[in-house]
């Protein structure tokens, strides 16, 4: 075996478990201390957590396929919780490139007014077709890849345009998560080597 096999071999990649829909309202409650001993316990390295909505960082050898990751996380969270938790899960360069093709101006914006939604794949243009852009002015979004930027200068909360984004028409078949720039920014630099 040569030293540059082993190396391969040896490399890990960092990713990003993005947990939809946990620690709200007292439903799915997932202590984050518990979320990285899940995690551990699947042989990922380097775990941290960052705030209590269901963001975990880690390393894993071989650069695996974040899908299978996905449902093993998945499958783990719901053995030690006893519920399903639909998960998301994408590698550093991946949050690196949503970052860098973000279509607003992030810089000169508060990270509540801008978000990004990931989804499991890329949406198709015609789930967007019921969706009157002009009449949701000044908010906006943009689809990028296997993401949706969404422009909110409110607040999410307030959002008519985040409420239109997240029906069925939309999205159902996909699992999808809606993270704030902040936190976005936070896990690009979580996720970096």
């Amino acid at each position: 075996m040569t030293k540059t096999t082993k190396t391969a071999e040896t490399a890990t990649t960092k990713y990003a478990a993005l947990l939809r829909g946990i620690n709200v309202g007292g439903n799915k409650k997932v202590p984050m201390a518990e979320l990285r001993q899940v995690l551990e316990g699947l042989g990922h390295e380097d775990v941290q957590t960052y705030l209590q909505s269901g963001n975990a960082v880690f390393a894993a050898a071989g650069g695996k396929d974040p899908d299978a990751l996905a449902r093993e996380l998945e499958a783990a969270i719901e053995a030690h919780f006893g519920f399903r938790v639909p998960c998301l899960v994408v590698d550093g360069a991946y949050l690196r490139a949503v970052a860098d093709a973000c279509p607003f101006p992030a810089a000169d914006l508060e990270g509540k007014q801008l978000h990004a939604t990931f989804c499991s794949e890329q949406p198709a243009e015609s789930r967007f077709a019921s969706i009157d852009a002009p009449a949701h002015l000044p908010e906006e979004y943009r689809v990028g890849d296997r993401v949706i930027y969404l422009y909110a200068p409110n607040g999410l909360g307030r959002s008519k345009l985040a409420e239109a984004l997240a029906k069925p028409a939309v999205v159902k078949g996909l699992d999808v998560t809606t993270r704030n720039w902040n936190t976005v920014v936070k896990l690009v630099e979580l996720t970096q080597d």
